[in-house]
C-alpha cells in the first residue's frame, strides 16, 4: 500500500537523485523504496527559511505497488433519443475550445467562430503592433486562443474543484504541454509552446467534427418567439439552436450588441494601473539573498498585496523573466500586458501592479451597465496620446512617481515599440495615483530595495477582466432574457485565466449536456 508524504529538499541537496533525497527525509535505507511518484512540487523561497523545494511525493515500500492514477472524470454521452442540437460558439479561447471539447466528447459537435486568425498567421500582426500598427481584428487579445495565446500560459487557478482543474491539465499534457504542469504549485507553458499546443488542440476538435471559422466577427443573432434560430456574422448567418458566448475580455462590440439585444448585464468590479518593471536580477537577489545565480532556481517571482486610498493594491500577472507587449485593441488606446517565453529568460520582470476599482467609481455621469469600458477606454487614450503615438507607452521610474517629481531618464525596458517619458498623473485619475504611491510606498517599506532605481511603471494596464458581467441562470447557465444563450469564460464575467476559463467553458458544455439528459 501507497503513502503519501511531504518532504524538503534543500538547495544545495537537488543534485542528489529524489530517490536518495526521500530516502535520507524519512530515514530509511534506499532499498526499502519501492516505486514513487511526485504529486506536488514548490518552491520555498520564504525569508529567515532555508531556501528549497517542498516534494509531496506518494511512495510504495519494496515489494508493494502505487495506487492508480485517477484518470478524468467520466464523460456522458449525448442520449440517443434527443436531437443533436446545432452549436455555435463565440471565440476560439479556453472557454470556447473547452465548451467544444467537453461537448464534442459526448457526441455533439460545433462551430467554433474567430474574428481573429489562426496562431501562426496572427504572429504576422503582433510582429506589426511591435513596429506600432494594429491590426483591430488580430492582435494579443483576438485570434486562436484568445488573449492567453501571447501571454505567458499562467496555468494556476484559485479552483477549488481539484478534479475538473486536473482533468484541464490533463488534457495539455495530452496535447503536448510538459507533464510537470500537472506537479508544480505554480506552472506555466510558455508563449513560445502555446501555438504548437492550439494546432494540436485545433486538429483534436476536427477529429471530433468540430469546425472552426476564423475571421469571422460574432454580430448577434436571429431569435424567433425568443428561440435563437441563427448566428448573424460578419461572414453570414449560421444556423444554430444553442450559442455558447465566450468572445474574451476585449470584445467591447459583443458587450454593444448585447445591450442592444436586451440581455440581462451588469456593472463588475475591475482593477486597474501599470506594469512594474525591473531588472530580473534585482527581483533574483531580493528574493534569493546569496544562493541568487544558482543553476537549479528560476527566475524569482513575487506577489505583492497592499493599500492605498483606501483600495485594495495588488500585483497581479507577474512575469518573470518576460516582456511588456502592447494588447491594443482599438486605434488611439494603448493598453500593455506581461508575457514570457517557457524558459523565463529575459533581463527583465514585470507584474501588473493595479488598483480595485468599483463600479461607483465611473463617474457620477456614468449610466447603463457598461460604462466601465467607457471608462477603460478614457485611461486607454489618455495613454496613447501620452507616448506620443505609435502604441509608444507613458512610462516613469518609480522613485521619480513617488516624489511626484517629472524626473528626466528612463531606464531600459522590455517593451516594444518603446517607452517615452511621461507623469503618469497625466494618464489615470487621481484616485488610481493616489493609491498607486500610497501602496508602492507601503511595499517598499516591507521590502527594503524593491523601489530600485531603474523600477519603472508602464502605463496602462486596464484589461485585468471584463468590466461587464452578462447574466446566466445559477443553475442552468443559460441567460434568462434569451433561450439558447450560455454566457462563459472571462468575457462573460465568470472566470479569469487559461484555467479558469477552460474550466467554465466545460462547466457550460456539462449544463447543456445535463438539460438534454433531464
Amino acid at each position: 500500500m501507497s503513502e503519501i508524504v511531504d518532504i524538503f529538499v534543500p538547495l544545495e541537496a537537488l543534485d542528489d537523485s529524489l530517490k536518495v533525497q526521500v530516502a535520507r527525509a524519512l530515514g530509511w535505507a534506499e532499498t526499502d523504496i519501492g516505486s514513487f511518484r511526485v504529486v506536488r512540487r514548490s518552491l520555498d523561497a520564504r525569508k529567515e527559511r532555508r531556501l528549497g523545494y517542498r516534494v509531496r511525493v506518494e511512495i510504495a515500500r519494496a515489494g508493494e505497488s502505487l495506487g492508480s492514477v485517477s484518470s478524468a472524470s467520466s464523460r456522458p454521452s449525448w442520449p440517443v433519443a434527443v436531437k443533436i442540437p446545432r452549436v455555435v460558439i463565440v471565440g476560439s479561447g479556453p472557454a470556447g475550445a473547452w465548451a467544444a471539447l467537453r461537448l464534442a466528447e459526448a457526441g455533439v459537435t460545433s462551430i467554433i467562430l474567430e474574428r481573429g486568425k489562426p496562431v501562426q498567421p496572427r504572429r504576422a500582426d503582433l510582429a506589426s503592433l511591435h513596429r506600432g500598427q494594429l491590426n483591430p481584428e488580430s492582435n494579443y487579445c483576438f485570434g486562436e486562443g484568445g488573449a492567453g495565446t501571447f501571454s505567458d500560459g499562467k496555468l494556476y487557478t484559485r479552483s477549488k474543484d481539484r478534479i475538473a482543474v486536473a482533468d484541464v491539465l490533463a488534457d495539455l499534457v495530452a496535447l503536448g504541454a510538459p507533464a510537470d504542469i500537472e506537479v508544480d504549485a505554480r506552472p506555466h507553458i510558455g508563449s513560445n509552446r502555446l501555438p504548437k499546443l492550439l494546432e494540436t488542440l485545433r486538429a483534436r476538435l476536427q477529429s471530433l467534427g468540430v469546425r472552426y471559422q476564423f475571421n469571422c466577427a460574432f454580430i448577434g443573432v436571429r431569435e424567433d418567439q425568443g428561440q435563437i434560430r441563427a448566428v448573424l456574422t460578419s461572414a453570414g448567418e449560421i444556423p444554430a439552436d444553442l450559442v455558447v458566448l465566450a468572445p474574451g475580455h476585449s470584445a467591447r462590440d459583443v458587450y454593444r450588441w448585447a445591450e442592444s439585444a436586451g440581455l440581462a448585464l451588469q456593472r463588475k468590479d475591475i482593477a486597474v494601473g501599470v506594469r512594474l518593471e525591473h531588472p530580473q536580477l534585482v527581483i533574483d537577489h531580493l528574493q534569493y539573498g546569496r544562493a541568487a545565480g544558482h543553476p537549479r532556481l528560476p527566475p524569482a517571482f513575487y506577489e505583492l498585496r497592499a493599500s492605498g486610498a483606501g483600495r485594495g493594491v495588488y500585483s497581479f500577472c507577474m512575469c518573470p523573466g518576460g516582456w511588456i507587449v502592447p494588447a491594443a485593441t482599438e486605434p488611439g488606446g494603448l493598453v500593455v500586458n506581461g508575457m514570457s517565453l517557457a524558459k523565463r529568460n529575459s533581463p527583465f520582470a514585470n507584474a501588473a501592479l493595479v488598483v480595485t476599482v468599483t463600479g461607483s467609481d465611473f463617474g457620477p455621469d456614468a449610466k447603463g451597465p457598461l460604462a466601465g469600458i467607457d471608462w477603460q477606454r478614457r485611461i486607454e487614450e489618455a495613454a496613447f496620446v501620452r507616448g506620443g503615438g505609435g502604441f509608444r507607452a507613458p512610462a516613469q521610474r518609480a522613485v521619480d512617481f513617488l516624489a511626484g517629481r517629472p524626473g528626466d531618464r528612463l531606464p531600459q525596458s522590455s517593451y516594444r515599440p518603446g517607452v517615452v517619458h511621461a507623469e503618469l498623473d497625466d494618464v489615470f485619475p487621481e484616485f488610481i495615483t493616489q493609491a498607486l504611491r500610497e501602496g508602492l510606498s507601503t511595499i517598499g517599506r516591507r521590502w527594503p530595495g524593491f523601489i530600485h532605481e531603474q523600477a519603472l511603471l508602464v502605463a496602462a494596464e486596464t484589461r485585468t477582466s471584463a468590466p461587464v458581467r452578462i447574466l446566466r441562470d445559477p443553475t442552468t447557465l443559460e441567460s434568462p432574457a434569451l433561450a439558447g444563450l450560455y454566457p462563459a469564460g472571462e468575457g462573460a464575467g465568470y472566470a479569469g485565466g487559461i484555467v479558469s476559463s477552460a474550466l467554465d467553458g466545460a462547466r457550460v458544455a456539462a449544463a447543456i449536456i445535463r438539460r438534454a439528459t433531464g
